[in-house]
């Protein structure tokens, strides 16, 4: 039970923070403005990790490549975690699990990312009912 309740909290923690990381991808993907509320808080809330990834990791043709990277690590990292915690022996399971691992992580990040996408799509069609004035709409127009 106790276990359970930690599984849900970590995954809950660093799935906000990969969430956030793509949402910057996206927004430099897309060339979203950065200035307003909804940029800055992702901005904020993912520089922690992006901003000692980018020494390293430099941008390829306008991609953002230290945002994937930190979502990447957040997401393997938690995997490994979450197979820790259900009692599955990672270091006496061989060199064989980490291509699993990090083929798992891809997918989720896929998904995430598709999720996103969606999300912003509904946000949108409802703030254009709703305030189609609102400072996260010209955020949203572009990625969209």
């Amino acid at each position: 039970m106790l276990n359970e309740a930690l599984q849900f909290l970590l995954k809950s923690i660093v799935d906000l923070f990969v969430l956030a990381a793509l949402a910057r991808f996206f927004l430099q993907l897309f060339r979203a403005p950065l200035r307003n509320p909804l940029s800055e808080f992702v901005v904020a809330l993912t520089n922690f990790g992006v901003k000692p990834l980018r020494r390293i990791i430099p941008g390829w043709q306008g991609l953002d490549l230290a945002s994937l990277v930190f979502a990447l690590g957040l997401e393997v990292l938690l995997v490994l975690l979450l197979l820790g915690l259900q009692g599955v022996p990672i270091w006496t399971a061989g060199p064989h699990i980490v291509p699993v691992v990090i083929l798992l992580a891809i997918i989720t990040l896929l998904k995430y990312g598709i999720y996103l996408l969606i999300a912003a799509v509904f946000v949108q069609a409802i703030l254009s009912w709703v305030n189609p004035y609102s400072p996260v709409s010209s955020v949203l127009e572009s990625v969209t």
